[in-house]
């Protein structure tokens, strides 16, 4: 099974494709899609949309994971990282995968077993778990490896519940 994970955002949204064989995961691809700041928002909204569109078409997942949003002061951000986020998600649903969101004490939880997990020991156990040499940089990317891993570690704790 092929999962994308996605961390939302404006200027950048972080993405990683992983397949998931039985308990182990396989990277396929990672990265950022990036917009500059002084390009108006309806094109910034639409290069994402693209970009999205076209991994999507590539890696043709079958589910695909979103870090829910988390905002605590600026609502001006809040608004335009959530207008892009209805983009990503938007071109996620066109696709005919299958949706899911996860916040971030889950990956936490997830990948450390612990809510109050630091950044740094999140994107550890990204690099142990996918068998990586590095972090991957930025941290909007390892994010969404580690949403991906805590899609794929949610469908196996659903499979082994079907068993007992």
């Amino acid at each position: 099974m092929i999962i994308m994970g996605v961390d939302p955002g404006i200027a950048i949204v972080g993405y990683g494709f992983v397949e998931l064989f039985g308990n182990s995961y396989k990277v396929l691809d990672y990265g950022a899609i990036t917009t500059k700041a002084k390009i108006p928002l309806p094109d910034r909204l639409d290069l994402i949309y693209q970009e999205m569109n076209d991994l999507i078409n590539q890696y043709k997942p079958e589910d695909i994971a979103f870090e829910e949003l988390f905002f605590n002061k600026n609502v001006k951000t809040a608004i335009t990282v959530a207008q892009a986020r209805g983009v990503e998600v938007l071109a996620a649903k066109k696709s005919g995968a299958n949706l899911y969101e996860y916040t971030p004490l889950q990956v936490k939880q997830a990948l450390v077993g612990y809510g109050r997990a630091t950044k740094s020991q999140i994107q550890d156990m990204v690099k142990i778990i996918l068998n990586l040499n590095k972090v991957p940089k930025p941290d909007d990317v390892a994010d969404a490896l580690a949403v991906a891993i805590t899609h794929g570690s949610s469908i196996k704790f659903k499979e082994s519940l079907r068993m007992v």
